[in-house]
């Protein structure tokens, strides 16, 4: 069962069960700081309040991105950490998993190819 909220147009979410996954669309690439902190804030607030057993971030839109969605990364982590789940990536370019690799952000989190794979990873279903 998929159900499916947009919060914003930077990002989607969908729930797979206990599973949430977030799409984050290629206007992340280029959104100013103040912004995405904003898209954060509304992507993130659903998920304090019902925490999912595990979150999924679908990268296959995007291409590359910074230091602040980066930052937006780590605070998903850190929310999913606190109520003992695990965050996994799918989909990353390779650029993107140069970029990860760099800053040993893939040590952090698992790399999938796809969401399918993700997910099955982390016990969900499709």
């Amino acid at each position: 069962m998929t159900t499916e909220s947009s919060q914003s147009q930077s990002f989607k979410v969908q729930r797979h069960g206990d599973i949430a996954v977030i799409i984050p669309s290629p206007e992340v690439e280029s959104m100013p700081e103040n912004l995405i902190q904003q898209a954060a804030q509304m992507v993130l607030a659903p998920l304090k309040e019902d925490p999912p057993a595990g979150l999924v971030i679908d990268l296959g839109q995007v291409k590359f991105f910074g230091s602040v969605f980066i930052s937006f990364l780590l605070r998903c982590h850190m929310l999913v950490k606190k109520h003992g789940s695990e965050v996994v990536l799918a989909g990353a370019s390779e650029r993107i998993r140069e970029l990860l690799h760099l800053t040993a952000l893939d040590t952090l989190w698992a790399l999938y190819d796809t969401r399918a794979e993700a997910l099955d990873a982390l016990g969900g279903s499709d």
